[in-house]
């Protein structure tokens, strides 16, 4: 039986697809197809041989972004003949409470997700466009759903629950979801990998952080809390994301501005965050401001370091025992000074950092804590595909 997996997510505007094989992670293509719906489309198509080869043509809906994918494979390789492949790999952002697991892909599931849509007004909808394309694209090639929430769903009903009405989360799923599940469950792995130990013997901090960013406790391989909730808009600072804050200044800055709950959710998720703070959303420009001197950036790197410590501090209290702290994601795997400010002065807790380690962890998995360090510290690559491959390759085995 193949290996092969097609992993395709779908977004509102774009399409992004890997082949990858479910067991050793080997990615033989990549792609992203770019301004789906309208005239002015970009396809970058990414062969065997590394060379990327980019079209611009009319892409004006999902599937023919994925036609053009097809057509890019026929072209520049590797040949995708439909009979080779595992199975066609779907992330969905929404599970809800129904799916702790990825799942094969039937109508049955389709109208669960469907269900989800005003949990993941933004997501799902799309990711339910790249659904049905590849069921017609690939009639007879197993489809399987990976949710990002699924991860998630072994946290306790106290981590879980918020304090409000209980009919509102028994009536109407308003609760804690969590997000980013598929990393954390690849970095909490390959974190217990590294240490050589079952996932099962093993309580990691997982730091994703890109320009959206998510903290998870993960205790023996289950996710004990993570810091998304409901959305992806609670938790750490992120590139236009606020994080936490005060719920009530959504009524505030109703009352004094006169803004609609529309306005007010459209700042808070696309103008705030570092953008919000110092008008740039891409973390390299405001290390770059920050190499400038730039009053604003130095403001801006504390608060961000500052959010990610206290969720450290409240993990390692969750998890009672941390045997180790993982990085990922592009700022968690790049950036050298986010790491040493989150983490310093955290000796007491058993974390030391190793200087000169943590500069030079600019590629591949590394340890960047000292030999003493009771909480090993690890930047670890995350691999979103692969584990969305592994996953849906299990799937199809079972």
């Amino acid at each position: 039986m193949s290996n092969l997996v097609l992993v395709v997510n779908a977004g509102s505007s774009s399409l992004k697809y890997s082949l990858v094989d479910g067991e050793t992670g080997e990615t033989q293509a990549v792609g992203v197809a770019e301004r789906v719906g309208g005239d002015d489309g970009i396809l970058t198509h990414t062969g065997p041989d590394g060379e990327k080869h980019r079209s611009e043509l009319a892409l004006p809906s999902h599937e023919a972004a994925l036609e053009a994918a097809l057509q890019a494979f026929d072209e520049h390789g590797p040949t995708l003949d439909a009979s080779a492949l595992a199975a066609v790999g779907h992330r969905v952002v929404h599970g809800g409470e129904r799916f702790s697991a990825p799942a094969l892909v039937d109508d049955d599931l389709v109208s669960a997700v469907e269900e989800l849509v005003p949990l993941a007004p933004l997501h799902n909808p799309a990711n339910l466009e790249g659904l049905s394309v590849a069921r017609k694209l690939f009639p007879d090639v197993p489809q399987v759903a990976v949710f990002d929430t699924a991860f998630h769903q072994t946290m306790p009903e106290a981590a879980y629950t918020y304090a409000v009405p209980l009919a509102w989360r028994d009536e109407h799923g308003i609760r804690r979801y969590g997000f980013h599940g598929t990393s954390h469950k690849f970095v909490a792995g390959e974190t217990a990998r590294l240490l050589g130990r079952p996932p099962e013997d093993v309580n990691v901090i997982v730091l994703h952080l890109g320009n959206g960013a998510s903290a998870s406790a993960v205790a023996g391989g289950r996710s004990i809390d993570t810091s998304m909730g409901m959305t992806p808009l609670e938790g750490l600072v992120m590139g236009t994301r606020s994080g936490d804050l005060d719920p009530a200044l959504h009524a505030h800055l109703h009352r004094q501005l006169g803004w609609s709950l529309e306005e007010i959710d459209a700042a808070l998720n696309r103008e705030s965050g570092i953008k919000g703070l110092v008008g740039h959303s891409d973390f390299r420009e405001l290390a770059q401001m920050l190499a400038d001197g730039d009053e604003r950036a130095r403001m801006t790197f504390d608060v961000y370091c500052y959010r990610l410590r206290k969720y450290v501090g409240a993990y390692y209290a969750a998890l009672g025992t941390v045997d180790a702290i993982a990085f990922t994601a592009g700022i968690g795997e790049r950036a050298a000074d986010v790491r040493e400010r989150t983490l310093e002065g955290l000796e007491r807790l058993g974390i030391r950092i190793d200087a000169e380690a943590n500069l030079s962890a600019t590629d591949g998995a590394s340890r960047i804590s000292t030999d003493d360090s009771e909480v090993a510290v690890f930047v670890v690559p995350t691999n979103e595909e692969w584990q969305i491959a592994r996953e849906a390759l299990e799937v199809v085995r079972r």
